[in-house]
């Protein structure tokens, strides 16, 4: 059993920055890939991005490419999220999500069926 708890969720302005966190219990930290999901009032929970076992592959959604950086941190069992240039629709509940596989599929990483747990959600609002 793995459990995921997200901080670092918060308001800000749009252009500003904010970083999550993500840390996990449980499980082999190390040996799983990691994934941020977001949801907006209203809306589904859509991909934003993955980072795989090890941190050498990285996938983003095109909404945040060039904006965000996932990263993780396997001593610590903690993955990041490092928001920049926050614009209003990013606002959402933001969600960690552990998949047990490697994460080589940049495919499969995407959608919201290959991950096996799920944190509580981080509440982001950017204000324009």
């Amino acid at each position: 059993q793995v459990q995921l708890a997200e901080s670092g969720g918060g308001l800000v302005q749009a252009g500003g920055s904010l970083r999550l966190s993500c840390a996990a219990s449980g499980g082999t930290f190390s040996s799983y890939a990691m994934g941020w999901f977001r949801q907006a009032p209203g809306k589904g929970r859509e991909f934003v991005a993955a980072i795989s076992w090890s941190g050498g592959n990285t996938y983003y959604a095109d909404s945040v490419k060039g904006r965000f950086t996932i990263s993780r941190d396997n001593a610590k069992n903690t993955v990041y999220l490092r928001m920049d240039s926050l614009k209003p629709e990013d606002t959402a509940v933001y969600y960690c999500a552990a998949d047990l596989t490697r994460g080589s599929n940049p495919y499969l990483i995407q959608l919201l069926s290959e991950y096996d747990y799920w944190g509580q959600g981080t509440q982001v609002t950017v204000s324009s």
